[in-house]
């Protein structure tokens, strides 16, 4: 379970200087608007996971896609193979020889994570009072947003998250989540690619 909510926090989302309220407002519908205008993405990505009682990496790859419609494909390639595909309503879960189809209606936490995942991916997140706190701070390329979960689930795994958001896209580049027992796993978009035409295959859950 702890990996799904990894990859929700994935789709989608450096101190620098405290923002006013009112900049901070501005940044946050600039975000949202070039959010609304995302048809599609695809890219790959690099997840670096930092142990801290062990000292060490574990780095994987993979590739994403996402379209309008409640669709995203998050599927890791290397070093393993583990695909999460989420089509409207349903969530296929593939690892193997082995899949699981769960309808997300019938599920209080597949249902969480496909808010969070579909609202992370559409901008929505960084006015999600209900889920989240956040905060925004600045530097020289991105915007810093910080998220502290509110829900029970959340806060049993994650002390916070961290997307830096790129000032000339607005879109999210590299996502941090820092663990409650000190690890922390970074993400990284790679190749990223807007509103081109995807395969509608690539979504399909049978």
């Amino acid at each position: 379970m702890k990996r799904l909510f990894l990859l929700l926090l994935t789709i989608m989302l450096c101190i620098g200087n405290t923002m006013t309220a009112q900049s901070e407002q501005v940044i946050r519908q600039q975000i949202t608007e070039a959010a609304a205008k995302m048809k599609s993405l695809q890219c790959d990505f690099v997840q670096t996971k930092q142990i801290k009682m062990l000292n060490e990496k574990m780095v994987s790859k993979g590739k994403m896609w996402y379209a309008q419609g409640n669709k995203l494909r998050w599927e890791y390639t290397t070093p393993y193979s583990y695909t999460f595909i989420l089509n409207g309503e349903k969530v296929l879960i593939k690892k193997g020889k082995r899949s699981d189809v769960v309808n997300v209606n019938q599920s209080k936490v597949f249902r969480e994570i496909a808010k969070i995942m579909m609202n992370s991916i559409v901008g929505t997140c960084l006015n999600d009072k209900k889920s989240f706190d956040s905060s925004i701070t600045t530097n020289a390329t991105d915007y810093v947003v910080t998220l502290v979960p509110k829900s029970k689930n959340m806060r049993q795994m994650y002390s916070k998250m961290v997307l830096h958001i790129g000032k000339k896209q607005k879109m999210v580049g590299t996502v941090e989540l820092h663990e409650k027992n000190g690890d922390t796993t970074t993400i990284k978009l790679i190749n990223v690619t807007l509103n081109a035409n995807v395969n509608a295959n690539i979504f399909d859950i049978h």
